[in-house]
C-alpha cells in the first residue's frame, strides 16, 4: 500500500509497478493526527518472525489509539493465527469464515499481469465447444495415487511434503493437497467434461531447492506451462493450498479464464460486494463429488456469446477489483 510514496517494489519488473505510479492519487500521506487511518509499514507475516519489530508493532497501534485512528495490518501468509493488535483492521489472504470477525477482510493474492507479461498484453478468448475444457497445472497428489483412489496414501504423501507443523494442524483444517487430488481424480474420470491436467509432485516443478535456492531456468519453463495450460483451457480447478485461499484462483480471472472455485470456508476480497458466483463455477466442498457434473451443466447453461462475454468479464473484474490497482482504487470501500 505504501509503494507509491517509498518509491515501488524492489523488484524490477513487479506486479506493484503500475500501482506504484498510480496510487498516490488514490492516497494521501499525511501526519497522524490529520490522517483517516494509520497503515502499519511492515507486513504482519515478517513482523511475528522478530519479538523486536512485534514490540515495534504494539507501539505504532497504540500511538495510533491515542489520537483515536485504527491501525491497517497487511498479513498475507498461509497461517490462520490470530493478530493480536486490539482494534486493527486487518487484511489477510488465509482464515475462515465460520471464524471470521467483523475486522477481518480479504486480500488477493498479487502476482504478475500475466496478460500483459506472457501473452503480449493481448487476451485470448476461447470459443464455446461442445464439452468444457478443464484445466490444471500444478502440485498435487503423484499420478500414481491420484487415478488409485488411495486417499490415505494421499493425505499421507501431502502430510510429509508439507511438514510436521501442518501435520500436526490436520485434524483441524483440511488438506488442501488432498482436496486437489479428490477433484482432479472425479473430473479425470467423468465423460462429460474434458481435462488438460498437468499434476506435479513438487512445489514449483522443483525449481526450488532443498538447499534453499531457484533453478531460474526451470522456474521460467515451469511458469511458462502455467500460464499455458491455463490459456488452452476453458475452466481451471481453483483449490486452496497450505492456506485456506487459493492463489490460482486470482491467477485464473487475470487470465480470462472462468474458476472452478472448491470454497472451503474460504473469504474472498469485496465479499460485500460482489456476487463471486457469477464469476465461477462454485463447489461447496462437500459438493465435491458432484464437480464434473455441475461444470458440465455450467457450461451447458452458457450461450457461445455468453461463453465469450464471461470470460472477458472475468479478466476485467481482476483488472478493476483484483490487481494491486484495482484493489487499492477500491480500498476505501472497506470503511
Amino acid at each position: 500500500m505504501l509503494y507509491p510514496f517509498w518509491g515501488g517494489s524492489e523488484e524490477e519488473p513487479g506486479p506493484f509497478d503500475r500501482y506504484a505510479r498510480m496510487g498516490g492519487s488514490f492516497f494521501e500521506m499525511t501526519s497522524l493526527e490529520k490522517a483517516d487511518l494509520a497503515v502499519l509499514p511492515a507486513p504482519w507475516e515478517l513482523v511475528v518472525q522478530d519479538r523486536v519489530a512485534r514490540d515495534l508493532a504494539f507501539q505504532f497501534a497504540e500511538k495510533a489509539r491515542q489520537v483515536g485512528k485504527q491501525t491497517v495490518i497487511f498479513f498475507w501468509s498461509d497461517s490462520e493465527e490470530e493478530v493480536p493488535i486490539e482494534d486493527a483492521i486487518i487484511f489477510r489472504t488465509s482464515f475462515r469464515r465460520s471464524r471470521r470477525k467483523t475486522n477481518e477482510f480479504a486480500m488477493p493474492a498479487w502476482h504478475d499481469d500475466y496478460v500483459q507479461k506472457h501473452l503480449s498484453g493481448r487476451l485470448e478468448i476461447r470459443q464455446k465447444r461442445a464439452k468444457p475444457v478443464v484445466g490444471f497445472c500444478g502440485l498435487a497428489a503423484p499420478l500414481r495415487l491420484l487415478f488409485g483412489r488411495r486417499l490415505r496414501s494421499i493425505l499421507n504423501w501431502s502430510a510429509n511434503l508439507i511438514g510436521p507443523r501442518e501435520k500436526n494442524r490436520s485434524r483441524y483444517r483440511p488438506n488442501g493437497l488432498a482436496i486437489r487430488a479428490q477433484a482432479l481424480r472425479i473430473l479425470s474420470k467423468s465423460p462429460g467434461v474434458k481435462t488438460n491436467f498437468i499434476v506435479r509432485e513438487r512445489f514449483l516443478g522443483g525449481a526450488y531447492q532443498p538447499n534453499g535456492k531457484m533453478d531460474l531456468a526451470l522456474l521460467q519453463k515451469v511458469r511458462l506451462e502455467f500460464v499455458r495450460n491455463m490459456i488452452e483451457s476453458d475452466y481451471i480447478v481453483c483449490a486452496r493450498g497450505g492456506g485456506n485461499f487459493s492463489y490460482r484462483l486470482y491467477e485464473t480471472l487475470c487470465c480470462g479464464r472462468i474458476p472452478v472455485f472448491i470454497d472451503t470456508d474460504c473469504v474472498l476480497p469485496y465479499d460485500f460486494a460482489t456476487d463471486w458466483k457469477k464469476y465461477c463455477v462454485w463447489i461447496d466442498q462437500g459438493e465435491l463429488p458432484l464437480i464434473a457434473k455441475k461444470v458440465a451443466e455450467f457450461h451447458s447453461n452458457l450461450s457461445p456469446q455468453g461463453f465469450v462475454s464471461l470470460q472477458r468479464e472475468c479478466r476485467t473484474f481482476w483488472d478493476r477489483c483484483l490487481s494491486p490497482e484495482g484493489f487499492f482504487v477500491n480500498f476505501h470501500r472497506h470503511f
